[in-house]
């Protein structure tokens, strides 16, 4: 009986949390739509967009978590809350992407923010079901009964020393189950909920920043392979330049045949890097369409923003950048967490050497109609009822309460080692990321001048071998160092934006609301534009 008690129970139960969902789905919709509306602000250009995020329009629930819940707490809610789109986006070919909509869709679409998300909901309905245990279990049953029993009689009054009863019996019933106290015991398990609650809030935070690093990556990296392909011509150009050069000398006399094969070599080879680099360009968007989480495919367009500013200085100091990390980091607030939820579970399990004091009633009408073989038995259809306080408190159980208790503190020195070692890996990763965009700005600055002296060295050097004054080996080498060049500055302009990225990232306010850890130059010019002094495109 207990059994369909519990099972009408959990239904009804069931419903009424489907209904407060819903209603709390629909308040959460209505105050992020009225916050949108009034908090609207513009989005920052090309790598700031990052930083940013909030200022986008995603079209779910979920993009809006990631967008508008900077803290644990507010992840978490807003998680618990949101409905999931189905299907997956389809991208248009004739679209121009900016990093800001391809990290919307990625929110939107990519399989690892989805399954963070649900953990985070999954956590958000364990801390309602740890919070019912300080309510009570009300079930209702409906019994239908017919027994057939042998009751002995003495022989004076039953010929046969026994009579044989049929008791037909309904019996409707409540029942009322409920834990007066227990010393903390629920208490604890409600804190341990919350904290994973939270805990699961932070890796939400976590997981959305790691999706924007990875697709901010890809997309780097995709705009260098554009870049680096368009190097590829410009070097081709260059080498077909040297070529009719080598081949007009000839014609005058004024070189050799292996002159020529050497720049016609040249060129094959200039061909050869062309088609290579347009493969890598390829593979590129294959990669950024996998990182966005939609059907990988090279149809895509991305807007490369060439003359967005650059990066050109950090406007905190290394130590200000490890304590921003420090307090901003969301996996380690997660883990922060996990130590307060073993701290809960180490309650929790203290508290089973203690007694608990329970209040267990039911009231039912019961109905029978009894019949006997020898006599006549009464009808009866009475209220009938029952109450019971009890006290109970186990007293030996093999060790099972030690044991488990050894174990939650186990699990908690474990969850304050793992802290110590985040920390230490996040210190790392700052210290890392600092120095790698202070190396990213002079490569940057160095690969500028660089292809400034590449191109002059090229210009003069065909130049003088047009008038005789020096042989083709001068020229290809030049043409070589140009080539060269030009890959350096490509690397190190895309290199500079993605460290910058990285930057954030390693701190903790990758689409987060704080300033960044880095500044713009108000002009750039593109390294892979410049132009050599013949004249002609690079």
């Amino acid at each position: 009986m207990s059994v369909g008690y519990d099972a009408l129970y959990m239904d009804l139960g069931e419903c009424f949390v489907l209904i407060r969902a819903i209603a709390r789905s629909l308040i959460t919709r209505y105050s992020h739509l009225t916050a949108r509306l009034e908090q609207r602000r513009p989005c920052l250009p090309l790598w700031g967009v990052l930083l940013a995020f909030t200022c986008l329009s995603p079209t779910s629930t979920q993009a809006q978590c990631a967008g508008t819940a900077s803290t644990p707490s507010a992840a978490a809610d807003c998680a618990a809350h949101a409905i999931p789109l189905d299907g997956v986006a389809q991208l248009d070919p004739a679209h121009s992407y900016t990093l800001a909509e391809l990290i919307d869709i990625a929110e939107h679409n990519n399989p690892h923010t989805r399954i963070v998300w649900e953990h985070a909901k999954q956590k958000a309905e364990e801390l309602g079901v740890a919070k019912s245990a300080y309510f009570p279990v009300l079930a209702g049953v409906a019994a239908f009964a017919d027994e057939r029993i042998v009751n002995p009689f003495p022989k004076p009054l039953s010929p046969r020393g026994y009579n044989m009863v049929e008791v037909p019996a309904v019996v409707p019933e409540v029942t009322l189950d409920y834990l007066i106290f227990d010393f903390g015991k629920r208490e604890a398990k409600v804190d341990a909920a919350t904290a994973e609650k939270l805990a699961a809030g932070a890796n939400f935070i976590q997981a959305n920043q790691q999706v924007a690093f990875a697709v901010a990556s890809a997309y780097y990296k995709l705009l260098t392979q554009q870049e680096r392909l368009e190097a590829a011509r410009q070097t081709l150009k260059t080498a077909q330049t040297t070529q009719d050069a080598a081949e007009a000398q000839l014609l005058n006399g004024r070189s050799t045949l292996p002159d020529v094969l050497n720049a016609r070599a040249e060129t094959s080879q200039a061909v050869f890097d062309l088609e290579s680099a347009d493969g890598d360009e390829k593979i590129a968007r294959v990669t950024l369409t996998e990182e966005l989480g939609v059907e990988p495919s090279p149809d895509i367009t991305i807007d490369g923003q060439k003359n967005a500013p650059l990066p050109d200085a950090l406007t905190l100091p290394i130590d200000e950048l490890i304590k921003r990390a420090m307090a901003d980091r969301p996996d380690l607030m997660a883990q922060v967490a996990e130590i307060r939820a073993a701290d809960d579970a180490i309650r929790a399990a203290k508290s089973e050497y203690l007694p608990k004091i329970s209040l267990s009633a039911n009231a039912a009408q019961t109905s029978v109609w009894p019949t006997a073989d020898y006599g006549q038995l009464g009808n009866a259809s009475e209220p009938t009822w029952s109450a019971e306080l009890a006290v109970e408190w186990r007293l030996f159980d093999g060790g099972a309460r030690k044991n488990e208790l050894a174990a939650a503190r186990s699990r908690k020195r474990e969850a304050q080692d793992e802290l110590r070692e985040k920390r230490d890996q996040t210190t790392r990763e700052v210290w890392t990321a600092y120095i790698a965009f202070r190396s990213a700005l002079r490569k940057q600055q160095a690969a500028v001048a660089l292809l400034d002296s590449a191109n002059s060295s090229y210009s003069a050097s065909l130049e003088a071998y047009k008038y005789g004054v020096k042989n083709l080996i001068d020229v290809v080498t030049a043409e070589r160092q140009l080539a060269q060049a030009r890959s350096s500055g490509v690397s190190a302009r895309s290199q500079l934006f993605l460290e910058a990225v990285d930057l954030e990232f390693s701190t903790g306010n990758l689409l987060r609301p704080l300033p960044p850890a880095t500044k713009t130059a108000t002009t750039s010019t593109p390294a892979s534009t410049t132009q050599p002094q013949d004249g002609q495109p690079r």
